[in-house]
């Protein structure tokens, strides 16, 4: 539902759904006797609309496709998944021969299980019961009425189903349902779609439903009103279908534009780099194949020779992309911005790693299984001839070679990089549960960052490494130095920048607020000077924890904005002792909170948001934070321009988005309360012009048309016209379904 229309819409569609006493008595002719036989719920009711419906058809009155369409606006199984060959075969593998020894039957208890609803079997009984009558329905089925209950819960006709599900209502079956009924069917689905409805909260969606539908306050509802409420509150399909139809076809002629779009600056970039590995590794190959030492060493000491120098080159690249400073300064300028793609660069820093990883096996190995064995077990003769100058006129054994500085070096840097290699992957980086907890005590984000610094001592050595070469003293051919000293001087800077920066930015936390799922919201007073765009994100430290980690967090405060807001879930242990720390604080009325310390902004890929007219955006659960930022900032360039339009006309309104879609998928429905005030200000900004739209989605909730989620829709619908909220969002915004099982 869009964030500006959705009062006026669902005030429409409230007009829709309240019912007058005539509109009672002019529903469809199957609704008519409803009434009179809903109390009547054997299997052989079902079949009491096949008769109209076929004449229907016959006379053109309705299609096979409109049916078609009906099915999927109230479904009690997924036909996709649960035709009637899964359906017997989930019976054969559950039944049972009943006491005559003929006919299998399975346990009633099995009919969720039969039917694909096993992760339901709450509502799956009560399902059963209203396709069997009250009496006696806990008792055996065999497949004929196994069959009968399929082919009613199918029924093309959507008088039909709707019928069926007043049954599941009717708690009594006397063909009438009362506001009692109503509440248990609320706490019913509440449970099955895991939301948090509490009794007195079912009381009042189920005074609101009577309210709408009971006009001459009866105490009840008859099918006939039940029908025309379904009928206008169940999702329509038939213009969505033709829709998705035509889009289809629409992604399969662009599929090869959209991928070239997507990815032809990261490609280039790509490829670029390996040209470069390539010229290089050949460079050097040609080289030492002209040297006197490739008598002795052959192809082993140019395949060496080559890797070393693409290894220069990677060592001296691979500091680059985490430059954050320089890399959020060349983001400010659209040439580089257009052609480089920033928003790769730690994809980037990892695909250098895997090329230093493949040059050190090429260099390294060849060196140890190829070249020093060749050096050692050469002829005299060609020794002498060649490089016996280089190693004192005396050849040396394979483990003198191993003892000297370069190789004692190489195998230091070696060892280094196995062990932050090792720490730096996702298993230990993320203590995954697949690795022996003994491993996962000296693992985790904190081991991965120190072991990092081992780099330190790798670029050290790598100097000395360079040094003491065996085939050269010719200072012009030690160019390590030259690859690495404007890389490792810029990176070093930026450390030393950033401490100095940081050492001086403690920020005055100004309110702290905790939501479910234990999400920490932090709003802070903005340092002077302190200047961002929205997407961008800040580093934190709490030296209260630790004087040396420092997180990254998106900022969830727009840049007109005169404080710095924060939301942090506890997924790890830094943020869990964060959490605690304040919780801890606010407790015990402590008046004063642990210290902060900020460092930024850096730039994000959401930042980019600006070049575009229309922007989609999707977030998953707390992901959802640097798109907080954007929506503010185009609420405010919204309600600037309008006021600058009216004051200077049009030349005034300024550069962004001229429309935003924000959705929002989450699987707790407590998250909805993380950002709930942002969403009431955007609401209220974006009333006088459509230009954000925002949709929340709940994985947990099933399916829109799902018949257990159909009455969540009707009251939202009721709800949102009467208070202008949704009910379960409590904002502006309404909750959807996006459980895709």
């Amino acid at each position: 539902m869009e964030i500006d229309g959705g009062s006026q819409s669902a005030e429409e569609h409230f007009d829709h759904i309240a019912l007058s006493p005539s509109s009672v008595t002019s529903s469809s002719p199957s609704s008519s006797s409803s009434s009179s036989s809903s109390s009547s719920s054997s299997p052989s009711s079902c079949s009491a609309s096949i008769e109209p419906l076929t004449y229907r058809l016959e006379s053109g009155e309705i299609s096979i496709s409109s049916l078609s369409r009906d099915c999927e606006r109230l479904r009690f199984v997924d036909t996709a998944g649960n035709e009637w060959r899964n359906v017997e075969n989930r019976f054969n593998q559950l039944a049972t021969t009943t006491g005559n020894g003929h006919e299998p039957a399975v346990k009633w208890s099995d009919f969720g299980s039969c039917i694909g609803m096993r992760e339901t079997p709450e509502f799956a009984n009560e399902l059963l019961r209203a396709l069997r009558g009250r009496r006696d329905w806990k008792r055996d089925i065999t497949k004929n009425e196994l069959h009968n209950y399929w082919c009613c819960m199918t029924d093309p006709w959507l008088d039909s189903r709707i019928e069926l599900f007043f049954n599941i209502c009717d708690g009594n079956m006397d063909g009438r349902i009362n506001k009692s009924d109503i509440k248990q069917v609320i706490l019913l689905i509440s449970t099955i779609n895991k939301l948090s409805i509490k009794q007195e909260e079912a009381e009042e969606y189920a005074t609101l439903i009577m309210e709408a539908l009971d006009i001459e306050q009866r105490g009840y509802i008859e099918p006939s009103q039940w029908e025309t409420l379904f009928k206008a509150s169940l999702p329509k399909v038939s213009s969505a279908t033709s829709y998705q139809k035509n889009q289809r076809q629409e992604e399969q002629m662009s599929k090869a534009e959209v991928l070239f779009r997507s990815n032809w600056r990261r490609t280039w970039i790509i490829l670029f780099w390996l040209v470069i590995c390539f010229a290089l590794f050949t460079w050097k190959f040609l080289q030492y194949s002209h040297r006197t030492a490739f008598q002795v060493m052959g192809y082993c000491l140019s395949t060496a020779k080559g890797a070393a120098e693409t290894l220069k080159f990677n060592m001296a690249l691979i500091l680059l992309p985490v430059c954050r400073n320089t890399i959020t300064w060349l983001r400010k300028n659209r040439g580089f911005n257009s052609v480089i793609p920033f928003n790769d660069n730690i994809n980037f820093h990892k695909l250098i790693a895997g090329g230093i990883v493949i040059g050190v096996i090429l260099h390294g190995g060849t060196h140890l299984a190829c070249d020093f064995p060749r050096i050692s077990g050469s002829d005299r003769s060609v020794f002498r001839q060649t490089i016996a100058a280089r190693f004192g006129y005396q050849q040396p054994s394979y483990f003198q070679i191993l003892g000297t500085t370069e190789v004692a070096t190489g195998i230091a840097m070696v060892i280094l990089m196995i062990i932050a290699f090792s720490l730096a992957t996702k298993w230990p980086r993320r203590q995954s549960p697949p690795l022996p907890r003994s491993v996962r005590k000296v693992t985790g984000y904190n081991t991965f960052w120190y072991s990092h610094h081992l780099f330190i001592l790798v670029y050290a050595l790598l100097i000395v490494h360079s040094m003491f070469l065996f085939l050269t003293d010719n200072l012009t051919e030690k160019t390590t130095w030259m690859y690495i000293a404007i890389p490792v001087l810029l990176y070093a800077g930026e450390r030393v920048t950033r401490a100095i920066r940081s050492g001086f930015s403690e920020v005055e936390i100004l309110k702290v607020s905790q939501y479910p799922g234990k999400v920490l919201s932090l709003k802070l007073r903005k340092p002077e000077g302190f200047s961002h765009k929205s997407g961008m994100y800040i580093f934190i430290q709490c030296p209260q924890i630790s004087p040396f980690e420092w997180h990254p967090f998106s900022l969830t405060c727009g840049p007109e904005d005169d404080y710095l807001s924060v939301h942090i879930r506890t997924l790890g242990d830094w943020s869990c002792q964060l959490y605690s720390l304040f919780q801890e604080a606010k407790l015990t009325g402590l008046k004063k909170y642990p210290k902060i310390y900020i460092d930024g902004p850096y730039g994000a890929a959401s930042q980019d948001h600006v070049k575009y007219d229309i922007v989609v955006m999707v977030g998953l659960g707390i992901g959802m934070t640097p798109f907080i930022s954007i929506l503010k900032d185009v609420a405010t360039r919204l309600r600037k321009s309008s006021t600058n339009h009216a004051e200077y006309g049009e030349g005034s309104i300024d550069k962004g988005p001229l429309k935003a879609y924000l959705f929002w998928v989450t699987r707790e429905q407590s998250s909805f309360n993380w950002f709930m005030d942002v969403m009431k200000e955007i609401s209220e900004t974006n009333q006088k012009q459509s230009v954000v739209e925002v949709f929340n989605f709940l994985t947990t909730v099933y399916q829109e048309g799902d018949a257990r989620s159909a009455l969540i829709s009707t009251i939202q619908s009721l709800y949102h016209a009467k208070n202008g909220i949704d009910v379960f969002s409590r904002t502006p915004v309404s909750m959807k379904s996006a459980n895709i099982s």
